[in-house]
């Protein structure tokens, strides 16, 4: 296992348990897409939602967002829905949007990324899901 490997996903519990506010970068608006599932059950678990998708204007009841900077709060979890490929820019606005967790989900590695969110201080979360973390700890 490799040095990066050690610092991610080490601190789940704790994340879940002390931050609310979460924008679901890449929420879709079809019930049967996991962005909606989890970003759903996160809503039902207490958990403040910010859908950021360009092509909606709400979604679950919220107003949607075309990016993290257009979100009026601060945000606690950026929970990311996008390719691998396109990880690169999302952490890079999480970073000036002053968030605390950058969160991959299942399916998502991009070690450039998380490496840059290490270095500027947040807490990264990679190839895991936020809903299955969450139920595992109820």
């Amino acid at each position: 296992m490799n040095e990066l490997w050690k610092q991610v996903n080490s601190n789940i519990p704790e994340i879940l348990q002390t931050y609310k506010k979460i924008a679901v970068v890449g929420l879709s608006p079809k019930p049967w897409r996991a962005s909606h599932s989890v970003a759903a059950y996160l809503q039902d678990a207490g958990y403040a939602i910010f859908p950021v998708n360009p092509g909606h204007d709400q979604i679950l009841g919220q107003k949607c967002y075309k990016s993290l900077s257009e979100i009026p709060q601060t945000i606690e979890i950026v929970d990311i829905f996008r390719r691998s490929e396109l990880v690169l820019p999302i952490v890079q606005e999480a970073i000036t949007v002053g968030a605390k967790v950058v969160w991959m989900q299942s399916g998502i590695i991009n070690e450039q990324a998380a490496k840059l969110a290490i270095e500027a201080g947040l807490e990264v979360v990679m190839d895991a899901c936020m809903k299955i973390e969450h139920a595992y700890l109820e």
